[in-house]
């Protein structure tokens, strides 16, 4: 049975930054088809669910999103084309078409670039499943980026080999492989034509990335920054996610050298202890963690540090989650993410003994929390009385307000003349758990 051709679509995007970035480029390939974006509120022909798996029950969360979409377009008279794509798209697969029949199209993470000719089947009145995993060659078959706003998210590393015992991204996203050092260039030259004035850098393992230089060269994640850092209208360079195993002291030098670098780093540990890493197979110490977050101190003394947390990982004792709790005291951390472990299929996680009860994993998360909350308030109000330039995102809530992000990625709101794009020097007056109060100063940087 044929099916309208989709006039407008909308992506919903789950979990990571790298699926806001694959989202994005879904987006800029639809609209290179004549497929218009949806406006706000309106009812879409095409809803792409680009989803995560994550966290726990994340495939239940597609059926049940896809659930609504059905039953809103029954009501409607409208039912929406659906295309489930991500990691939950490529763990589950075929698994998707036989438990939901809406579901027109299933596409992996490293397969979406071909989801038009998909549409096109779809329209036929197909069922189409693709999870192929080729090299990279999805960002060849993208179009060219347009994207105007003053933040942005650039791909350059995707995949990972180190099999965590807990993840699936081995699984969802494969190998690890490194985008080309001209591609990514490029393509950041594109995004700062567009009106980008700061890039952040993505991959599952980000300082995994190697490439060769416009000479030939063989360089790592710092120098795909340095080169990022010579574009004349980039002002900020972040990256994200980080592997304390792939760290490199050219890449450690670099935040103490490059000004447009800015000093946040996110370096997941997980845990405190120990046995805990070596059953994570996570292949660094608590204390060789530490020492790559002294290095950086050092390169860069006021760098904030973000981290990742799992607390409740099989067999972790009350002893071994009490040192995840001094290592939160010894770094200090400026944010970080934190969760109960939750079993993943598949994973060598799932199957293990001594699973912790779910109680015991509410209270420690809860613990976990509030020293986390404590710690970042301390950096927040640390940073008091500094003069830095934040990036303007979006108009606040009151007239003439702004907000937009610090060097530490701190989230700050001022009032005053400005647009959204504009580097503005302020002074932080007041600190919040979640943002800081600021005056601006000086002239706007248009």
């Amino acid at each position: 049975m044929t099916k309208a051709a989709p006039k407008n679509f909308r992506v919903k995007s789950f979990g990571c930054q790298m699926n806001v970035y694959d989202g994005e480029r879904m987006a800029e390939m639809l609209s290179e088809q004549g497929i218009v974006p949806a406006a706000e509120g309106e009812e879409a022909d095409l809803v792409v669910l680009n989803t995560c798996h994550i966290r726990e029950k994340a495939a239940e969360k597609v059926y049940s999103d896809i659930g609504r979409l059905r039953k809103a377009g029954a009501k409607s008279g409208r039912e929406p084309m659906i295309a489930v794509a991500g990691c939950v798209a490529q763990a589950e697969g075929e698994e998707i078409m036989a438990r939901s029949p809406g579901v027109s199209m299933v596409v992996g993470p490293q397969a979406y670039h071909r989801l038009p000719q998909m549409i096109d089947r779809a329209v036929k009145g197909e069922r189409v499943t693709d999870t192929d995993m080729p090299a990279i060659a999805k960002f060849g078959a993208l179009p060219a980026r347009r994207k105007r706003a003053p933040s942005a998210f650039l791909t350059v590393q995707e995949g990972c080999d180190k099999f965590c015992t807990y993840c699936v991204v081995p699984y969802t996203r494969g190998a690890e492989i490194s985008r080309p050092f001209a591609d990514l260039v490029e393509e950041a030259k594109r995004l700062v034509d567009g009106g980008a004035r700061e890039i952040t850098l993505l991959g599952q393992n980000v300082n995994a990335w190697r490439g060769e230089d416009d000479r030939g060269r063989a360089v790592g994640l710092e120098g795909l920054v340095r080169a990022l850092a010579a574009l004349p209208d980039l002002a900020r360079i972040r990256y994200t996610t980080s592997h304390p195993n792939d760290m490199t002291p050219g890449l450690i030098a670099a935040h103490g050298e490059l000004d447009k670098l800015m000093p946040y780093l996110h370096l997941p540990v997980q845990s405190g202890s120990d046995r805990v890493l070596a059953a994570m197979n996570r292949s660094h110490t608590a204390q060789s963690y530490v020492r790559v977050i002294e290095q950086f101190r050092e390169a860069r003394p006021d760098i904030a540090i973000s981290g990742d947390f799992i607390v409740g990982f099989p067999g972790e004792t009350d002893a071994e989650f009490e040192e995840t709790l001094r290592m939160v005291d010894d770094i200090r951390y400026a944010a970080a993410f934190s969760f109960k472990y939750s079993p993943r299929p598949g994973t060598p996680a799932a199957t293990m003994d001594a699973q912790v009860p779910e109680a015991v994993m509410d209270e420690r998360l809860q613990r976990l929390q509030s020293l986390l909350a404590v710690h970042s308030q301390a950096f927040n109000e640390s940073t008091v009385g500094k003069r830095c330039d934040i990036l303007v995102e979006r108009k606040g809530r009151r007239d003439g307000q702004w907000i937009g992000k610090t060097p530490w990625l701190q989230s700050a709101y001022f009032t005053g003349d400005a647009e959204i794009g504009d580097l503005v020097t302020v002074e932080l007056e007041q600190a919040g758990p979640n943002s800081l109060a600021a005056r601006r100063l000086g002239t706007v940087d248009a």
